[in-house]
């Protein structure tokens, strides 16, 4: 797990493997986080429940640097809005890697990974506008706007997202609750 500032990029890899890579969903994450004007306009805010937008890589392809292109191939782009309180259940993005980067207010996020014995080891970290997490495949983790603005952020999963586990912790560790399927629950 890692969680940097947003910063000039570096040139992109053009390999196949750079377009599941975690650091290409980064790169791409932090790109349109910093470009507002490429989705400013689209933001909503619900108050039953998070508002999500997918946004097509072909309508964004001009407006990045050519450097990554590449990345757009396999990726899904997710904009999303967080009032305080509304967050996610503890979860992972199944098979798929991929990055988020806070582009307004701070959101917190908790990490869980398999501890020695049944204890999972957990971290937690308030990530403000400009930071970017990138993790993965099975990274479990939990997303919540614990503060009292409203949080946008831009998420790149890759390759696609085909599933997500939903988790808890009790007492024999970290335990799957559930699974959510595209086409079928989102």
């Amino acid at each position: 797990m890692t969680s940097t500032a947003l910063s000039p990029l570096a040139p992109a890899r053009t390999d196949a493997a750079a377009s599941t890579a975690p650091a290409g969903a980064a790169a791409l994450a932090v790109a349109l986080a910093i470009r507002t004007d490429l989705w400013a306009d689209r933001v909503e805010y619900r108050e039953e429940s998070r508002w999500t937008s997918l946004l097509d890589p072909a309508e964004l392809a001009p407006a990045l640097d050519p450097s990554l292109h590449a990345e757009l191939h396999d990726a899904q782009i997710w904009l999303l809005s967080w009032l305080p309180g509304q967050g996610t259940p503890l979860h992972d993005h199944g098979s798929s890697a991929g990055a988020f980067a806070v582009a307004r207010g701070t959101l917190t996020e908790r990490v869980v990974s398999r501890g020695t014995g049944s204890t999972p080891h957990q971290s937690t970290a308030d990530l403000a506008a400009g930071r970017v997490r990138f993790f993965g495949p099975h990274y479990v983790h939990q997303v919540v706007n614990t503060l009292h603005d409203p949080a946008v952020s831009v998420h790149v999963y890759a390759p696609r997202l085909s599933l997500m586990n939903t988790y808890r912790i009790d007492d024999s560790g970290l335990v799957r609750i559930g699974t959510e399927r595209a086409g079928v629950d989102w």
